[in-house]
């Protein structure tokens, strides 16, 4: 029997029953000498944690009594808010205490009277592109708006048609129209952008409400004669002033007046119980605390709630805590050029910050890409950032996507000085281990179980409105 040379030097040569015999190893396999090796480590790994910007940018108060007050100069409420709705299948109706946004209607307090006024509300369905006041029309009805965008319009200063804001939900137009005692005319027309819905109050209708209700007739003899000479541009009570004058004529006395109830911040908290087995931090300390690790990726859960809730907390939260007046929506759908344009105008006294939820800023990207637009980037901490009218654009994932795909935008004028935002906390509390953040040992339980309250104390404050501004409803679909 004879093997060829071939069959010698094959490394896996079959026998006679056809199998593959492995080739004898020639050193230590790879698997066995890891027994003997040290494994190099990350410490544990966090996918939620981001860049958090807006603890970032806000400058931080003391709070040293826990609660924090927003003194303003005393301001004449003409119910500049927005009004809410309900839906009954296709039926829209206006909420009747709503009404009371109305500025001639603010403050009145008869709910039969405001339950006539909804119960006249007409709906009125509509699509893009229809005109629903026409400009010079008598001014003879209010419009409501529960659903969609209008454009409001009318003749420029050269007799051109001029866009001069867009209106949505929650907006009206023409208040005016209902309690003014000569109304006169449309300054302004409104065009349908997309279709929606809207509901209109007649004159004659609110008038024949007002002729059966003394308290609606005295609301507004009384609010026709006090309002007009009491508040300046910014609705605050007026500083009466003399300027320009010549010879020695007598010089009005006036006082600066306060708010009597102004609007005070309690801190608010995060907290959770941090749990670790004695066991395991007497034991498996090496190379890395078990304890320090538990608590890093606690702290950075409870920094990220305390954003979101800077963002979205009903009580304290930017996006809820925005003037109506502050409240602006796109002309088409996207955020383009000429809306970041108008958001910047809302806070034109220094912006500080635009913070946007990063499909939001890749939208905005999309606009400017096609109408060939490249803004420069900024400098901000260190970083190289998006940025508009060099006005630092930079993402936070906090704000919410809603379920049809829109987002909204936030501009911030921050810091004490420049009357901002800013955030508040509270230093030097006990056992503090990072700024208004505090880990106290609570003990270990008959289950040799050591527990750890860490609590973060923060809120967010406004300090006048026009500090916040917001880009509502973008879209940020292709």
């Amino acid at each position: 029997m004879t093997t060829s040379l071939e069959g010698a030097l094959d490394p896996t040569p079959e026998n006679q029953a056809g199998t593959t015999e492995p080739a004898p190893r020639l050193s230590l396999d790879t698997a066995a000498a890891r027994n003997l090796a040290t494994t190099t480590k990350t410490p544990p790994q966090m996918q939620a944690i981001s860049s958090r910007w807006l603890l970032k940018v806000l400058p931080w108060t003391q709070v040293s009594g826990g609660t924090f007050r927003v003194n303003r100069r005393l301001t004449h409420t003409l119910g500049n808010g927005r009004v809410e709705f309900y839906a009954t299948g296709s039926e829209i109706s206006v909420i009747p205490a709503e009404l009371t946004e109305l500025p001639g209607l603010a403050g009145f307090d008869d709910q039969a009277t405001l339950q006539a006024l909804a119960e006249a509300c007409v709906q009125r369905d509509f699509v893009p592109g229809e005109v629903l006041l026409r400009e010079g029309d008598a001014a003879d009805r209010v419009v409501l708006i529960a659903h969609g965008k209008l454009s409001r319009r009318g003749r420029g200063a050269y007799d051109n048609e001029t866009e001069f804001d867009v209106l949505a939900d929650g907006d009206f137009f023409a208040a005016d129209a209902l309690t003014a005692v000569e109304p006169g005319a449309y300054q302004n027309g409104l065009t349908a952008l997309t279709s929606g819905t809207v509901l209109t109050l007649a004159r004659a209708d609110f008038d024949r409400i007002a002729e059966n209700s003394e308290a609606l007739t005295a609301h507004l003899t009384a609010g026709r004669s006090r309002i007009p000479g009491q508040r300046n541009a910014s609705g605050e009570s007026e500083i009466a002033l003399a300027a320009g004058h010549v010879g020695e004529p007598s010089l009005p006395g006036t006082f600066a007046d306060y708010e009597l109830s102004p609007r005070e911040y309690e801190l608010s908290v995060a907290q959770t119980v941090l749990r670790v087995h004695s066991r395991v931090a007497d034991l498996y300390n090496e190379p890395m605390n078990q304890v320090e690790e538990q608590l890093r990726l606690t702290v950075e859960a409870l920094r990220e709630r305390q954003e979101h809730e800077l963002v979205n907390n009903r009580e304290f939260g930017l996006l809820h805590n925005a003037d109506p007046r502050q409240r602006l929506h796109t002309r088409s759908g996207p955020p383009g050029p000429d809306d970041m344009d108008e958001l910047l105008a809302a806070v034109w006294k220094e912006p500080s910050v635009l913070l946007a939820h990063p499909r939001a800023i890749a939208a905005f990207g999309r606009e400017c890409n096609a109408r060939g637009i490249y803004p420069a980037p900024a400098e901000f901490g260190g970083h190289s950032v998006a940025a508009w009218r060099g006005v630092p654009l930079l993402p936070c994932d906090k704000i919410p996507i809603s379920k049809t795909g829109t987002s909204s935008v936030l501009a911030l004028r921050t810091g004490m000085e420049r009357q901002g935002v800013v955030g508040l906390h509270r230093t030097g509390i006990p056992d503090e281990y990072q700024p208004s953040l505090s880990v106290r040992f609570m003990g270990i339980s008959e289950q040799a179980i050591i527990s750890y309250l860490v609590s973060a104390y923060y809120s967010v404050a406004v300090l006048v409105p026009d500090a916040l501004g917001v880009l509502q409803d973008v879209e940020i679909g292709h």
